[in-house]
């Protein structure tokens, strides 16, 4: 088992992190959606190593991260909506799906075989740091065992990746919380993922109304497609409005919760999307074995969508 180390986020830390990304380690590092697991993208063994931490099934493909336009575009083939959607919301909280370049470099681990590679510019300025220190594209679904709840926090990694990965970047909580909004462009732009991004602000740059994506894919061409994922250990209950006495209650607006389990009193969707993982951590502690998790209704609009997307697929049969 291996000594998983805990880095601050200082010029050292950053080094330390990127030295062990160049010898083919695994480092978990904060962007503002949730925290990742890194891998060398190029790196073979590397890339293994993730879905082996992880669990995570081999046809399911990783988001690459890059620091800038010009590693993206080493990459991927953009077309012009492509471009579009980078200037909007690059860095940020958007995956593209896009071609594959064929002297991209990647290991076709990465896109589980696939001719696409689903690609990201992040925004935190840790991870950002990081990229640049490494120098080259980093491999990274979200740091968790693979359909557990995502980690927006250094602790949630150690928690269910401890002694599996070599470093954890601490950078934080994560101000986003969900991950992000995936697209596919071809042949015609298609919401793969709701997450960070709004839809309704990829429709107005796009000028179009985004395809719905197959709901039960056979081979995902992107990551959170599975219809069982981001699972506490607790049976999850969706739009509860009079909770069982025994159950754990995530409230939202004036719905309280237990013991403060409210994702916003104010039904604030940002303040919701940012509360919903450690939350529904808080409320699997709470309920225990045997235990039942309810969830007040959240409106399906805006990052609502992203939030009940995570929460149909938690609460899914597993």
């Amino acid at each position: 088992m291996l000594l998983t180390e805990l880095l601050p986020p200082t010029a050292e830390g950053l080094g330390h992190a990127a030295r062990h990304l160049a010898e083919g380690r695994l480092v978990a590092f904060p962007t503002e959606t949730v925290y990742g697991l890194g891998g060398d993208a190029r790196d073979d063994r590397a890339v293994a190593s993730i879905f082996a931490a992880k669990g995570r099934p081999a046809f399911n493909p990783l988001i690459v991260h890059v620091p800038d336009m010009a590693a993206a575009a080493r990459l991927a083939v953009f077309s012009d909506p492509a471009l579009r959607l980078a200037a909007a919301f690059w860095p940020g909280a958007l995956t593209l799906v896009l071609p594959m370049r064929d002297d991209s470099g990647l290991s076709p681990l990465v896109s589980a075989g696939l001719p696409s590679v689903a690609i990201r510019m992040p925004a935190h300025p840790v991870a950002v740091a990081l990229l640049h220190s490494f120098g080259g594209p980093v491999a990274a679904p979200s740091a968790n065992p693979s359909g557990r709840i995502s980690p927006t926090r250094a602790e949630h990694v150690l928690d269910g990746l401890a002694g599996r990965i070599a470093a954890v970047l601490d950078g934080g909580a994560c101000p986003v919380g969900v991950e992000s909004t995936i697209i596919g462009l071809e042949p015609r732009p298609t919401l793969l993922r709701p997450g960070g991004i709004p839809v309704e602000a990829i429709e107005e740059c796009l000028g179009v109304r985004l395809a719905a994506p197959d709901p039960a894919p056979l081979r995902p061409n992107a990551p959170g497609q599975l219809s069982s994922h981001y699972a506490p250990s607790a049976a999850v209950m969706l739009e509860v409005t009079a909770p069982r006495p025994d159950d754990v209650w995530i409230g939202f607006g004036s719905r309280t919760g237990t013991e403060g389990l409210n994702l916003s009193p104010s039904g604030d969707l940002v303040e919701a999307a940012a509360n919903l993982f450690h939350y529904l951590r808080e409320a699997d502690r709470c309920a225990g074995s045997g235990g039942r998790i309810a969830v007040a209704p959240i409106p399906e609009k805006g990052l609502g969508r992203a939030i009940n997307d995570r929460l149909r697929r938690a609460a899914a049969p597993r």
